[in-house]
């Protein structure tokens, strides 16, 4: 089993937690350019991380991996709640993304335009509903959606894009869970 990403992505951290037990290989790819990205490009079309090789085949996508490393390892599957929790992470994840990699190629993303107020308007009602599923005692456990949870909550302190200070229910989470092993041994500022 080889699992291809980066260190620094939170979608590729989910997977390498879920992994953390199980033997399999970790190529850490520089993704944007070089022979690193040529490598991606070879293994996913989709040219994202994480993708796993695994008996011959290349699964994309970490919530696709996470479905077939749960059937192959015997995890529990996922209830309809959980991928509802899972839609909404990745929903703010993805915002942040695109807003970091918009502001890496020089656009000022403060500007008043639609395409940024609607990342961030998503990212705050995203924040909101999670901090409110908190509250309700949601993500009590460490499964999936709070591994999920979690490295989103992480990468977004990591890269300064929220500091999250009007959501202090989530600093909590991420303060309760920053010492796991898995935790440690996966952190991007290593």
């Amino acid at each position: 089993m080889k699992l291809y990403g980066s260190t620094t992505s939170p979608y590729v951290r989910r997977i390498r937690i879920v992994l953390a037990s199980t033997e399999h290989a970790f190529l850490n790819l520089q993704i944007f350019s070089g022979e690193d990205r040529e490598l991606l490009v070879s293994r996913n079309p989709t040219l994202k991380v994480p993708c796993l090789e695994d008996d011959g085949q290349m699964i994309f996508d970490s919530r696709i991996i996470y479905n077939y490393l749960a059937d192959k390892l015997d995890h529990e599957g996922l209830s309809w709640e959980e991928e509802n929790q899972l839609t909404l992470i990745d929903a703010a994840n993805d915002s942040f993304v695109q807003l970091m990699l918009l502001k890496r190629s020089d656009f000022d993303i403060s500007q008043d335009k639609m395409y940024f107020r609607l990342q961030n308007e998503r990212i705050e009602a995203v924040l909101s509903a999670l901090s409110e599923q908190l509250d309700a005692g949601g993500f009590s456990g460490w499964t999936y959606p709070e591994i999920c949870l979690y490295t989103m909550i992480d990468w977004v302190l990591f890269r300064e894009l929220h500091d999250m200070k009007d959501y202090p229910q989530l600093l909590e989470f991420h303060e309760q869970h920053h010492n796991r092993i898995e935790v440690t041994a996966t952190d991007p500022r290593s």
